[in-house]
Order: C-alpha cells, then sequence, then structure tokens
C-alpha cells in the first residue's frame, strides 16, 4: 500500500465535517455554483472529453465504451441541469421520518443523518464525477471518486469545475476528492479503508462488481448488469408493446436499462412478432431467437442459452416464446440480474400478478424500461441504480445516501428508577 488513497481519504474525511455541519442554503448555493462552473468552462470540459474518445478508440473501445464516454454541449448542459434539480429537491438531513410517543414519556424520532465518506469507482462514465459528487454534498457526504483510466482527462476537468465551485462558497475542495492516478493497487487501497470509507458503490461492467465485491472490507452497495426482459402478454396492445420493444433496445442500447431480452406469449407470437421483428431489423438489430421464434421468421438467428443471460449492450436482442405468464417470470427469475422488467398488457390482473412476482428494482407496466432513470424517477440524479437489496434498492437519489439513527427526547425518565429505601 503506497499510502496515496489513505491520504486522499484522510482529508475529505475531514472535509466531510465541514459539509455535513453547513445549512440546507449552503449544500444549495454549492451545488447549484458547480453546475454553472460546468457551464463555463464547456469547452474545456469537451476538450479533454476529445482527448479520452480519440485514446479509447485508439486502443479499441467498443461502442458501448464509446457512447458511455462521450460528452457533447447537450450532455454536459444536461449535466448542469441534473444538479441544478439535485439542488432544488428537499434536504434529507435532519429529518424527522418517525416520532412516537412511549408509555414512559419518552419521545422516540428517526432522523436522516449522512453516511459519511463515499468512495465511487467507475468506468467510462465522466457524468458520474458531477453527479455522485452533487448528490452526496446534498446528503452531507464528502465523496472519494476513482473513475476510469479511459475517462481521465474528462473527470479532471470535471472535477476542477467542482473544485471552483467548492472555493466560491467557502468549503474545502477536498470534500470531492479525485483519485487521479487510475492504477489497479490504488482501488485495493482504497477497499481496505474501513476506518475512513464509509460505502463503496461500484458502477461499470460486470468485472469491475466482482472485483470491487470480491476485495472489499468497507460495505458494497454493487450496481450490477442489467438484463432487462420485456414480456408482452396474451392481452397486450400491439402497437403499445412494439413502441416499448423499440424504445428499450434502440434509443441507447449500451446503458444499463435497455432491453436485452424479449418474451412473448405463445398466443399473440405469430400477430405480435411479425411486426415486432421488422421494426427491429429497420433499426439494425440483431435478433437471436428459440426455435417457435425462428419458426415465425426463418431470419432470426438461433439463440444460445447465454444469449439469455447477456447483456449485450448493443443493438443484439434475444427473444423466446412463452406459453404463460408463469413460464416468463420463471424465465426471468433464472436469467435476470434483478434491475428493470417490463410487462405490456391490457390485463390489470396479469400486471398485477408480474409485479407480485418479480422482485426487480423496478417493474414497468405498460411503460419503456428506460424509465428506470434517477432523473426519470424525480431524483434528479442518481449515483447508480443498486441491484443490491440492503439498503437502497434501484436508482439511488441524494435520501439513499443517507441513514436514519435514532433520537430520543424525555424529561429525566430512568428505565430502572433506583430502589426505595
Amino acid at each position: 500500500m503506497s499510502g496515496y488513497v489513505r491520504q486522499l481519504a484522510l482529508a475529505a474525511r475531514a472535509a466531510q465535517a465541514a459539509v455535513a455541519a453547513c445549512d440546507a442554503a449552503t449544500r444549495r448555493a454549492l451545488i447549484v455554483a458547480m453546475a454553472a462552473q460546468l457551464e463555463a468552462r464547456l469547452d474545456v470540459v469537451l476538450r479533454a472529453n476529445a482527448d479520452d474518445l480519440r485514446r479509447a478508440a485508439t486502443a479499441g473501445a467498443g461502442k458501448a465504451v464509446l457512447d458511455r464516454l462521450l460528452l457533447d454541449a447537450g450532455r454536459v448542459r444536461g449535466m448542469a441541469a441534473a444538479l441544478r434539480e439535485v439542488a432544488a429537491q428537499p434536504d434529507p438531513l435532519g429529518a424527522i421520518t418517525r416520532s412516537e410517543r412511549r408509555p414512559n414519556g419518552i419521545m422516540v424520532e428517526r432522523q436522516r443523518i449522512p453516511l459519511g465518506l463515499v468512495a465511487m469507482i467507475y468506468e467510462a462514465r465522466p457524468n458520474v464525477t458531477a453527479e455522485a459528487a452533487a448528490l452526496c454534498l446534498k446528503a452531507g457526504n464528502a465523496v472519494l471518486l476513482r473513475g476510469g483510466s479511459e475517462a481521465a482527462a474528462s473527470n479532471a476537468a470535471i472535477a476542477a469545475c467542482l473544485h471552483a465551485a467548492l472555493r466560491d462558497v467557502g468549503m474545502p475542495e477536498a470534500a470531492v476528492s479525485l483519485v487521479a492516478d487510475t492504477a489497479r493497487e490504488h482501488v485495493l487501497e482504497l477497499l481496505q479503508l474501513t476506518d475512513l470509507v464509509d460505502l463503496a458503490i461500484p458502477r461499470g461492467g460486470e468485472s469491475l462488481i466482482r472485483f470491487v465485491a470480491e476485495h472489499a472490507r468497507v460495505p458494497v452497495i454493487k450496481h450490477y448488469k442489467g438484463v432487462c426482459h420485456l414480456y408482452v402478454d396474451r392481452a397486450a396492445d400491439i402497437g403499445t408493446a412494439i413502441g416499448l420493444l423499440i424504445d428499450g433496445k434502440v434509443s441507447r442500447p449500451g446503458v444499463c436499462n435497455a432491453l436485452e431480452t424479449l418474451l412473448v406469449h405463445r398466443d399473440i407470437a405469430e400477430e405480435f412478432l411479425p411486426p415486432a421483428l421488422a421494426a427491429l431489423r429497420a433499426h439494425a438489430v440483431e435478433v437471436r431467437g428459440d426455435a417457435r421464434t425462428r419458426a415465425i421468421d426463418a431470419g432470426v438467428l438461433p439463440a444460445t442459452e447465454a444469449d439469455y443471460a447477456a447483456e449485450f449492450l448493443d443493438l443484439v436482442i434475444a427473444v423466446r416464446v412463452v406459453d404463460s405468464l408463469d413460464q416468463a417470470i420463471a424465465h426471468i427469475r433464472q436469467y435476470g440480474s434483478d434491475h428493470t422488467e417490463v410487462i405490456a398488457t391490457a390485463d390489470p390482473v396479469a400486471a398485477d400478478a408480474f409485479v407480485r412476482a418479480i422482485r426487480s428494482s423496478a417493474v414497468m407496466v405498460n411503460a419503456s424500461s428506460r424509465f428506470n432513470d434517477g432523473g426519470q424517477l424525480g431524483l434528479g440524479a442518481e449515483i447508480g441504480i443498486s441491484t443490491t437489496r440492503l439498503h437502497a434498492y434501484g436508482p439511488m437519489g441524494a435520501e439513499s445516501l443517507t441513514i436514519e439513527r435514532f433520537v430520543v427526547r424525555g424529561e429525566g425518565q430512568l428505565r430502572q428508577p433506583p430502589a426505595a429505601t
């Protein structure tokens, strides 16, 4: 261990006390100032991102990585807008979520407080640098950011914007600390800092998530891959289902809430699949299907067992015809990743049965899988989509970066009063 990350964490831990101590208006002003700095330094951020894109392309990065890495003016302005939405949200700190007067007269309250120091470990997603920082600061935390080497220049440029805002409002820059040296040994060091780091959140590919989970001694919330399904029920409206399919698969195939598998009830398969497959091909989507799908369309490639467990992150989809709602649910339980599942149906009984049976972090009824996103669900932004069922599940906003503690207010009550003499 070099001690490099430990020194960053010590400084961030000290800075967190200042963040937690300031009032809601100051934290709100800080996040607004961060948004303004991103817009003011737009050209600097885009030049840095262009350098990252050139290096990634030269190294042979795939389309999904390049798409996640890409920043343009619209995406940077979108980051700034997300930060302003986070700033405008109700302050989570100090909120009393429950209050109860006990028979002995004490008042028992549950109050939200910061987690402390959050470590973000992520890959080719430079937007995470700004959005994770804003969410952590909103919740009174400090954040230690370790982005991937492929986005090093972009992350540094964005962090410089955030540090300028921290200086503007008189807050310590260490509240947002970037691990600029992206060597793998520094990740290992970070994951051992049980005395300093309160939570680690990995966000990226399957290998990164597994590496963090296997080596961490600090608590981890995993933001695992998205093997997301659309089930087209026998009672589905065909036009609606095709719309959900195309939006979920085509609008941005390289993200975790994109569809990867289509399940179709046998009673609607012959009517639904021909126009659905034609719509997919119109968008250059490669289709891999089971024998019943291929019997309807001979142009479909054979699907393997591995295809049904795959997160393609590309214009590829696996298709299967199922005999019933129960079979669709069984398929999702076997191959899904607890991320996002969609049912297309006009039958409320089928919809309710699907919602009850599926345990994924988000279940959509006649709505696109692409809505499993912090901004779309009213969180302003997200630090990621948790697939871990402890503490937080699904998109994590500022409130998910706090914990509840007990505050007891009394008037001198004793649990065991002294015996009378």
